[in-house]
């Protein structure tokens, strides 16, 4: 029951209205400022990297989300009056070892994917190291890329899904929402100018499987897990010019950019077998309801508390 979670709070249409709309509002000006632009974003980029280092302009791009974690949080415990805790998950405190096994496990298939990937078309790339360049840029993306990730999981997956939830009284308004918006998010982004719109298959495709994610297993400890090794890995280990984090990396992508198979294999190959995997290590089951279930009231929610306290 990780939506009804939200009855743990001080409810209010508003609460849940001020964060999601200022965010979009701010990336809808974003976005229009960037489409009518004469600059391209890759030149944008690239005239910044130039003039401030890599790791300056990392930090530009990641601190303001890093600090939108502290807002959504702060937001959470000051004005709805609930915990962390229940903003995170169903279980009576947060499991950290679900946060663990899921870096752990997209990391390694990360680097075993690149490292497939760079065997089998090494003209594709070029050893980028430099151990000098390599640290700072460890130091500040093991520091604010989790917070940047952590504030989408706790934005989308968490503080909206239970709002949206709440209001619509089932699960499948929150878990479309939410995912289509997380990918509308990246619409700004270089890659979306380099690929075409195209690439939104992606972005919107990780958003439904980070939503189907929390819903499945009543907390966002999985997600959170994935989406920190997903940006965080792929910032260490390989770059290139069209990208969002333009990094000191280890390796550099030099192939020219194309839309192909790549972008929908993860969406409808790779996803849907984590989904499977997670679902049989957690035992996870009746899964229309989770998704497609009726949200409970709050007085059925507060019963159904009630009674297992009387039972502990």
């Amino acid at each position: 029951m990780y939506i009804e979670q939200g009855y743990k709070g001080s409810l209010g249409l508003w609460k849940y209205l001020v964060l999601p709309l200022g965010f979009f509002a701010f990336m809808a000006f974003n976005y229009i400022v960037t489409i009518n632009s004469p600059v391209s974003v890759e030149d944008t980029m690239s005239q910044l990297i130039d003039q401030l280092g890599s790791n300056i302009v990392l930090i530009v791009l990641l601190a303001p989300l890093a600090f939108g974690l502290l807002v959504v949080l702060g937001w959470t415990y000051l004005v709805h009056q609930q915990t962390i805790t229940s903003l995170t998950t169903s279980r009576k405190k947060i499991d950290w070892k679900r946060i663990l096994f899921a870096f752990s496990l997209w990391g390694g298939i990360t680097v075993l994917l690149t490292g497939i990937d760079i065997y089998f078309s090494p003209d594709d790339y070029v050893f980028n190291f430099d151990l000098k360049k390599f640290i700072p840029l460890a130091i500040i993306a093991i520091i604010l890329i989790p917070l940047q990730t952590s504030f989408e999981e706790y934005m989308f997956r968490g503080h909206m899904m239970q709002g949206l939830g709440i209001i619509a009284k089932n699960r499948w308004v929150p878990l479309f929402v939410t995912s289509i918006m997380f990918g509308l998010m990246h619409i700004a982004n270089p890659e979306v100018e380099k690929l075409g719109y195209g690439i939104m298959v992606y972005y919107i495709g990780t958003g439904f499987f980070l939503g189907i994610l929390t819903l499945m297993d009543e907390g966002l400890e999985l997600a959170l897990g994935f989406h920190a090794a997903n940006n965080l890995i792929t910032a260490l280990l390989v770059t290139a010019d069209w990208t969002a984090f333009q990094t000191n990396s280890i390796y550099k992508d030099i192939s020219e950019p194309i839309l192909g198979w790549d972008v929908l294999i993860p969406v409808f190959v790779v996803f849907p077998l984590l989904l499977l995997f997670f679902a049989k290590r957690y035992g996870w089951n009746n899964w229309k309801d989770r998704l497609f279930g009726k949200v409970r009231s709050e007085e059925e929610f507060k019963a159904i508390n009630e009674g297992e306290s009387s039972l502990a």
